[in-house]
């Protein structure tokens, strides 16, 4: 039996039924099975032997690559030891180091992280956290959130509401109130721009709309991904973040930034914070925080933030009603930890901004294709955007990324757009791969 068959053998079963599959069109699926069986570096094998090169980093989340055997050994370790305890009223000091080293590469003042399992439930603990914060100041009528069109925060209901994405709503209409949107930042007047668009940081005035409609002493916070990842890579216009971060410092309103993508190194910088030079005051994050080999998520908070909801309660009484049983999971924590460990010893951050060159370039080289509608890019992450299949979003897409697949290239679409975002360790060779396969696949369109 060869090595790629045998987790098919420990797996064996006569049925995909069972399986209710996430973001999936599962009947078709079904009907033509793609499974991963080994993952290794920048590769992924499926279950009939082909190769794979990874060009999402999985889902975004496997900045390190694959099969990292530090995280491995980390996390038997920690089984080992301890496999689990609660949080609620104990701790394991895994979660103190972990909270302390992350500390460390966010910008000041963040020195407040609260753990959770995924990026859903990190935006759904900002919520809490933007509320809890108003009220412990006595300015519980800020009641309202600001959103974006084409905004994506997770599928939890707060990240729901929070959602700018038509199919991510229309089935699920029970939603928080109080949640207006902004305008997103795509324009065809900035088609294949590469970088932060010179034009558009004028859209940023929708939130002084709102605040002159609405009145700003009821919003509470603006949810904004910096790029705004898993709709296809909408790179902010120069100035724009900027100017939200003025609007909310005039007004008491809270910025909040969604960097479950773009965090760990994606544009070149820790945070996209730090590459844009915004500092919010709330910060979500996940995916890439543990390799993706466990699931975990982050909020952190200014201090402040912190310190007066903790100050608003009595002595000895709970400060923040909210938790998970899962929050700062002991192996999670000790994944965490060896993940960053690997970002800093092999300066994969640094790296990621000096590769960024080369594979803007390349992805860029893909412009001169007929089937090409646009490219969006920055550090290590860009949107190649196809035109739709006879008026039809979508179904392009779906097609392209079973195509790619079975040519050995693995990326993730939203619609039309491919969303090329490799992990961290990619060579220029791996680059090439990538591109090569995506030009030979959408020249024939």
């Amino acid at each position: 039996m060869n090595m790629l068959a045998e987790p098919l053998q420990k797996f064996a079963t006569n049925s995909l039924e069972s399986h209710w599959l996430p973001f999936t069109a599962s009947r078709d699926f079904k009907a033509e099975p793609r499974l991963v069986v080994k993952s290794e570096g920048m590769y992924l094998w499926d279950h009939k032997g082909g190769k794979i090169i990874d060009g999402s980093s999985a889902l975004f989340n496997v900045a390190a690559g694959h099969g990292r055997k530090e995280i491995i050994e980390a996390v038997h370790a920690q089984m080992l030891q301890n496999d689990y305890s609660p949080h609620f009223q104990l701790g394991h000091p895994g979660s103190f180091a972990l909270s302390a080293k992350l500390s460390q590469i966010l910008p000041e003042p963040f020195n407040h992280i609260f753990f959770v399992n995924s990026g859903s439930e990190a935006i759904d603990t900002a919520l809490k956290i933007v509320m809890a914060y108003h009220r412990a100041r006595g300015e519980g009528q800020r009641l309202r959130f600001v959103s974006r069109e084409r905004a994506y925060h997770g599928v939890n209901i707060g990240g729901v509401s929070l959602s700018g994405l038509m199919k991510n709503r229309e089935a699920f209409p029970g939603v928080i109130p109080n949640v207006v949107a902004m305008r997103h930042t795509w324009d065809s007047e900035n088609t294949f721009v590469r970088g932060q668009p010179e034009t558009g940081a004028e859209l940023a005035e929708d939130l002084q709309r709102f605040c002159d409609m609405y009145g700003a002493s009821t919003i509470a916070a603006v949810f904004v991904e910096p790029v705004a990842g898993s709709t296809g890579t909408l790179v902010p216009p120069k100035g724009y973040l900027e100017r939200l971060r003025e609007i909310c410092d005039e007004n008491g309103i809270l910025l909040v930034f969604d960097e479950v993508i773009t965090g760990f190194g994606r544009l070149g910088a820790p945070f996209a914070a730090q590459a844009f030079g915004v500092t919010p005051d709330i910060m979500t994050m996940a995916k890439a925080i543990t390799n993706g080999t466990i699931p975990m998520g982050a909020v952190a908070a200014r201090d402040e933030i912190y310190e007066t909801i903790t100050n608003s309660a009595p002595e000895n009484a709970i400060e923040f009603f909210h938790g998970y049983t899962y929050s700062a999971h002991p192996v999670a924590c000790a994944a965490g930890l060896a993940t960053l460990d690997i970002y800093e010893r092999e300066g994969l951050f640094d790296r990621a901004a000096d590769l960024s060159g080369y594979f803007l370039d390349a992805i860029y080289s893909l412009k001169d294709i007929p089937a090409v509608r646009d490219i969006r890019g920055y550090g290590m992450m860009a949107g190649v955007e196809a035109w739709p299949e006879d008026g039809k979003p979508g179904v392009r897409g779906n097609r392209l990324q079973k195509e790619l697949f079975w040519k050995g290239l693995h990326v993730k679409f939203t619609g039309d757009t491919a969303i090329v975002a490799p992990p961290l360790i990619a060579e220029k060779s791996h680059v090439d791969e990538m591109v090569d396969i995506l030009r030979q696949t959408l020249s024939v369109l």
